[in-house]
């Protein structure tokens, strides 16, 4: 489990294939000292485990499911990617429940700058958008982010304050570029629910 409180910034060092899957080394900085094999790290809001650890850099296994599911199949060196390690038990939740599943992939639909900030739209799988909420939670690239508009159509539109935009890779996204999704625990619960109870159409 995880909170979109991004910790740092990495690297793509190499992207090396394993059958049908891929295995990942990641420059992490500092945060690499801070891993052991078998931890939990969310590269860009993918819950992947850490294979080995050395000095300032990490490796990943991604499997056929997760490249089928994220844009972990398009990295290649030079990537940089959102990091989170797990969280703790006793730790404080400053974003919100991210379990580091993504839904999906989505889309830049716009990117507009606003002095320092930036209003991002995204265009979402239709299952986020369907438990996705007018000032709710959505994790794009790993990041907690406030929804501030439902566009329709699948579009949402989210404000990008300039100390998320310094601390992530959302500040590279450009029109077009693809981005990982994680839709609201909550909603996706309240949805699975509520399913029984909804009317089929006539």
């Amino acid at each position: 489990m995880f909170s979109g409180i991004v910790e740092g910034i990495g690297v793509v060092l190499g992207v090396q294939a394993g059958g049908a899957g891929r295995r990942l080394s990641i420059d992490a900085g500092p945060l690499a000292a801070e891993l052991e094999p078998g931890d939990s790290v969310s590269v860009d809001g993918a819950c992947l485990t850490v294979e080995t650890v050395a000095e300032d850099h990490f490796s990943v296994a991604a499997v056929p499911a997760t490249l089928s599911r994220t844009i972990a199949g398009g990295y290649e060196e030079g990537t940089r990617v959102n990091l989170e390690r797990a969280l703790r038990v006793d730790g404080r939740l400053d974003g919100h429940l991210v379990q580091g599943h993504v839904d999906g992939i989505g889309s830049v639909s716009s990117s507009i700058e606003e002095g320092e900030s930036r209003t991002l739209r995204f265009r979402i799988p239709d299952a986020v958008a369907a438990v996705t909420v007018e000032h709710g939670s959505i994790a794009i690239n790993g990041v907690s982010l406030t929804v501030s508009r439902l566009l329709g159509s699948g579009e949402i539109e989210v404000a990008v304050i300039p100390f998320t935009l310094a601390h992530t890779n959302l500040r590279f996204l450009g029109h077009g570029d693809r981005v990982n999704v994680e839709g609201d625990l909550i909603g996706k619960y309240v949805g699975r629910m509520l399913a029984p109870y909804r009317e089929e159409p006539t």
